[in-house]
């Protein structure tokens, strides 16, 4: 699973990077070196801006999303927190997601992510958790592949109260692959840039050529390090998080 992730690159380079058309300034979210689950988190999407007539008028976004999906027929808004992550092998199929697989897709952009080892304490002997940060060797962003739904808030009773809407996010995972697979057997699925175009497409409805665009990345070019446990406190945050430790 992916249950932590690092994302600190501004919004300017992030519309660079994913060659965005819109995108507002006064949604701007802080640099984050321990997102977790409930946090704003920065989503690539397209879709057609309201009022567009012409289907094929999608623009690309930079959107802050709330990560942890809530399906347009959730109840409650606090189902959100427990679909954090979307697994690859059932995600065309599972009704909290198979919609948005088909309509809502977006990438995520990260650094690298957290992933959690059973070790031996060598002090107690007693088994304990070791974080890791697995990110790229080459340093450069991760595209997280990702879902998006839109949830009506019914308790707000005017549909274009700001209040009315959410838009939540979910994380693709898959088989963990490289460094990453020795530390947990799950990892977050990332696109190459060769397949942004055709995820993001909102046009792209065909289940089986989507599946195809989620193979394993990085295969032999992810680098893993262990961090301080101060990670597991998600009210701690700062690039202090990222040092390496001696084990």
């Amino acid at each position: 699973m992916c249950g932590r992730y690092v994302s600190t690159r501004s919004p300017e380079d992030l519309v660079q990077l994913f060659q965005v058309t819109d995108w507002r300034a006064e949604e701007a979210l802080a640099p984050n070196w321990n997102v977790a689950p409930t946090n704003n988190v920065w989503a690539v999407l397209e879709r057609v801006p309201r009022g567009q007539t012409d289907a094929t008028a999608a623009e690309r976004e930079l959107r802050p999303l709330r990560w942890g999906l809530v399906p347009s027929w959730a109840k409650d808004m606090k189902v959100g927190a427990r679909m954090i992550n979307a697994r690859v092998e059932t995600v065309h199929e599972k009704p909290a997601y198979r919609r948005a697989f088909a309509k809502h897709r977006c990438l995520l952009p990260a650094d690298g992510f957290y992933e959690w080892e059973q070790a031996k304490d060598p002090d107690t002997g007693k088994t304990r958790k070791q974080p890791y940060f697995i990110h790229p060797e080459d340093q450069q962003v991760m595209a997280l592949a990702g879902l998006y739904e839109y949830w009506r808030n019914l308790e707000v009773k005017q549909d274009d109260d700001p209040a009315a809407w959410l838009t939540t996010c979910t994380i693709i995972t898959t088989e963990a692959t490289d460094t990453a697979g020795r530390v947990h057997p799950r990892m977050p699925l990332a696109l190459t840039p060769d397949h942004y175009d055709s995820w993001l497409d909102p046009h792209h409805q065909d289940p089986d050529e989507l599946r195809a665009l989620l193979t394993q990345p990085a295969d032999g070019h992810l680098d893993a390090r262990p961090v301080s446990t101060a990670v597991n406190n998600v009210r701690n945050n700062g690039p202090q998080l990222l040092d390496a430790i001696t084990q």
